[in-house]
């Protein structure tokens, strides 16, 4: 009996874990859908704006359901000031920076230096969290980096680096430090937050923020508002539901199961995804070197899980033999 329930403990582990890659997965689908969506509102929306807006909106919907979970748990700034942090050292240059970054530089350089985001990640989790990188991973690493360059030859080779440049590129590599410095201190407080707490609270502090910067050099934002057209709209919506809201309760889904570093990896899926969308929506055309790359990031995010499950079946086997 006792063997028994160790084998449905580790299949359960397991069935977890396969969740927890699933909303990876997603996530990361979400993400790679957040150029295009910029793209659909940059002629009518500003930078600041194009995150204020989103933010806002997925803010407003949680509302009632934190506020529920706060008369449960009382919440103190002690507890909460840590995502004051958050905001200002992770979300701000993860969204703002990065933002303007890209308008400073170009995109073959924003696509290039955003590839160093896993590489940071995983840098930052074995840091703060002490996590190992295990042969294994490394492996997957290696495999995910080749992948990504043969994805990216085209974007290389216009890599432009030059001094008029310099400066857009610093604030998309900021971005990149933001992001990587949010999940992993995320990770690091994971168990005493909800996901939606955990967004919720970042978002508060994002917006205390954006709204003087907002007013201030886009303050007619509203009256504009009536004149937006449905390709605004939509690029607006898409980025409230899916990139501010369910691709981040996914990833926190994910972040409480697994590993950063695990995490980590899976963000070369967003240079997989990317493939189609660009050729399907911005009509680019995919070369044969690009589409075997998008396939070796695929093998590495496989293979990675492949190797955790072989992972948690040898630390269950002497447990099933003491039993």
């Amino acid at each position: 009996m006792k063997i028994a329930a160790a084998v449905t403990t580790c299949h359960k582990t397991m069935y977890k874990k396969l969740v927890s890659w699933s909303a990876l997965l997603a996530c990361n689908f979400m993400w790679s859908l957040q150029f295009l969506c910029i793209k659909l509102v940059q002629d009518q929306v500003g930078a600041l704006s194009t995150v204020f807006i989103p933010v806002l909106i997925a803010s407003l919907f949680m509302t009632p359901f934190v506020l529920k979970g706060i008369k449960n748990k009382k919440k103190t700034w002690k507890h909460l000031r840590i995502f004051a942090l958050l905001a200002i050292v992770g979300q701000f240059p993860a969204q703002i920076l990065m933002t303007y970054g890209t308008q400073l530089s170009t995109a073959s350089n924003a696509g290039i230096i955003s590839l160093t985001l896993p590489i940071v990640s995983a840098l930052l989790a074995v840091i703060f969290l002490r996590e190992k990188m295990t042969p294994g991973r490394w492996l997957c690493f290696a495999i995910a980096i080749i992948g990504v360059i043969f994805c990216s030859l085209k974007d290389i080779h216009n890599l432009n680096t030059s001094w008029a440049f310099m400066v857009g590129n610093l604030l998309i590599f900021s971005g990149v430090v933001g992001s990587a410095f949010y999940n992993t201190i995320c990770k690091k407080i994971a168990n005493d937050f909800t996901e939606m707490e955990m967004l919720f609270y970042t978002y508060i502090f994002l917006l205390a923020i954006l709204l003087p910067l907002v007013v201030y050099y886009e303050g007619d934002i509203l009256t504009r508002i009536p004149e937006f057209s449905r390709q605004t709209w939509t690029g607006l919506t898409l980025l409230t539901v899916f990139h501010n809201f369910l691709s981040m309760i996914l990833f926190f889904v994910a972040l409480k199961k697994l590993e950063a570093i695990q995490v980590a990896l899976s963000n070369f899926l967003i240079t997989f995804f990317a493939l189609p969308i660009a050729a399907i929506f911005l009509q680019e055309r995919l070369s044969v070197i690009s589409i075997v790359g998008g396939v070796m990031v695929l093998i590495s995010t496989l293979l990675i899980t492949v190797i955790e499950y072989k992972k948690t079946i040898r630390q269950t086997q002497p447990a099933l033999q003491k039993e």
